[in-house]
């Protein structure tokens, strides 16, 4: 009769033993997704959007084995506690990554944003050199429209910028710089026969 009670005893005592060791790592799941909030507020999935990624996918994992552990009788949250330690470091480290990349593109919005003017310029010199037969003339006023066009797009980059949307404003003026270094490729290749036909006449 005594072994029967020191053994149900030391069941009860097992179980105690088991359950404590398989507490839900509460503490540790509600920094992380802190951690993973303070990532999407300093723009990792704009800015990072992989490794933003990635964070949310170890996360969804976690939260997965969690789940699959709660429905157990012994509950093993060892791996899961592990691996939130791991997450968490990499929570942190993507909001670092992506003020770095951030701080990236708003220089190279202002960089694109130099030499767009600096290539619109030529471009309005250039155009008042190029050929103006019958067909130049309809060219040029083609030009006209899409310089006016890449304007509005430098201007609604620039609006951009000021809000602090960086990478918006990138994907415009580099849209914008590309149609603006067509058009001055285009003038000179035209400038550049005139004078090759006026050299040959000679």
């Amino acid at each position: 009769m005594k072994n029967k009670v020191l053994m149900g005893l030391a069941a009860v005592a097992m179980v105690a033993v088991l359950s404590s060791c398989g507490k839900k790592p509460q503490a540790e799941i509600d920094a992380t997704n802190a951690a993973i909030e303070a990532a999407k507020v300093a723009e990792a999935p704009v800015y990072v959007p992989a490794e933003f990624a990635a964070v949310q996918d170890s996360m969804n994992a976690i939260n997965a084995d969690v789940a699959a552990q709660e429905s157990k009788l012994f509950k093993k949250f060892g791996p899961s506690k592990a691996k939130l330690v791991t997450t968490l470091a990499l929570a942190k480290q993507v909001a670092v990554n992506a003020g770095v990349k951030k701080e990236e593109v708003k220089k190279e919005v202002e960089t694109s944003m130099t030499d767009i003017k600096a290539v619109m310029e030529e471009n309005t010199t250039l155009m008042k050199k190029a050929p103006r037969g019958k067909e130049g003339a309809a060219v040029l006023e083609a030009m006209k429209t899409d310089m006016a066009t890449i304007e509005a797009t430098v201007a609604e980059a620039q609006a951009l910028y000021d809000k602090g949307t960086f990478m918006d404003a990138l994907n415009k003026v580099k849209a914008a710089k590309e149609k603006a270094v067509g058009i001055n490729t285009e003038l000179k290749d035209a400038i550049a026969k005139v004078k090759g036909g006026k050299a040959a006449k000679k």
